[in-house]
Order: structure tokens, then sequence, then C-alpha cells
């Protein structure tokens, strides 16, 4: 595997920070009872133009979250879905959609919750042979990104929520072909329980 740098492992208010990277003076140590956010990204090294696989999984360290947080994972994963569901609506109807209509889908489920606040970054990015490639971000926040989502190109959707004590993130990476678009791997449906 190939990777131009490391993953994030956040802890708690950490994880609030989509780019958390540790440092002297900000980490944590993982704790029980600590909310914990992973997201890695690699490909294939060889051949060199494999296409990256960037995920990101989050889990609370315990048996059991507290409802807070189970209630803030749902919303995610349910943005998540909602903008899944939207790429595979216009794709199998042969109908065009650009990165911001994405990037709305999931961030009106998130707001029609109350966390519109705590969104703080699109929606999902291109990947390709470059972790964030070239094409089509799924993004209505920090551009209007109008170019549409093109037939055998991947990208994430990874919508997040970030509190001051803690940030929940799902991410997938979706697939568009010809007729269909697919996500590529599997789709977080709980917290994991990090024990």
């Amino acid at each position: 595997m190939f990777t131009d740098h490391g993953p994030i492992v956040a802890v708690n208010a950490n994880a609030s920070n989509p780019h958390y990277e540790p440092t002297q003076e900000q980490h944590l140590p993982i704790l029980a009872g600590d909310v914990v956010l992973l997201d890695m990204w690699a490909r294939l090294a060889e051949p060199a133009d494999n296409v990256y696989y960037d995920i990101t999984w989050t889990g609370f360290a315990g048996i059991a979250a507290p409802g807070e947080v189970v209630n803030v994972f749902s919303v995610v994963a349910g943005a998540r879905d909602a903008a899944i569901g939207t790429v595979q609506r216009a794709v199998s109807g042969n109908q065009p959609i650009a990165g911001y209509q994405v990037d709305d889908a999931a961030r009106g489920y998130i707001t029609e919750r109350g966390f519109s606040e705590y969104f703080v970054h699109r929606t999902g990015h291109s990947i390709g042979q470059d972790v964030h490639g070239t094409g089509a971000n799924m993004d209505n926040l920090e551009t209007h990104d109008v170019r549409p989502l093109i037939a055998r190109t991947c990208f994430s959707v990874e919508p997040g929520i970030y509190l001051p004590k803690f940030g929940i993130r799902s991410e997938v990476n979706m697939y568009v072909g010809v007729t269909e678009a697919i996500v590529t791997g599997e789709k977080q449906q709980s917290l994991v329980a990090i024990l």
C-alpha cells in the first residue's frame, strides 16, 4: 500500500477538527468513554496508476455510547445516505448532477435536524490517483461546485458534525458508472465499540 501521509486518529474534541493532526501540544490518549474518529486513505503501490480508497469510521471506547453520541452518529449516517441516494437516483435516471447538489442533499439533512452550524466542510472530494483528485467536489460550502459527476469517476461522501466535545464523520467512496453509481466499500451502520 502507498499513502502520502498518515491517517487521522482523533479523540473527543480533537475529532471536531476535520483535519486534525497530533502535535506535542495537542493530543489525547484513548480512554474509556471517549469518542474516536479514524480517517485513513491509501492505494496499492503498484501499478502506480491505482486509485485511492479513503474512509472514515467512528467509535466509542466502551460498551454503550451515550445517547447524544448515538444521535449525532445517526444524523451523520442519514446525511451520508441522503447524498448517496441523490447520486444513485440521478445516475440511474440518466439525469445530470453536479457536486453542489450532492452537498445540498447531505447538508439539508443535517440542517433539518438542527446541526447546520456544526457541519463545517464540504461533503466530499474527487478521488483518483491522488487522494484529493481533480474532478468535481461535493461542495456548496467552500465553493459552489457546478462541475457534473461524470461516468467512470470516484469521489468521497463524508458529512460530519463537529460539536465542541466530540466530532463524528462517516466517509464512503462512490464510483459513478454509465447507468449506476455504487458505494465501493462497506457503509458504517453503527458506532464501533472499542473495548
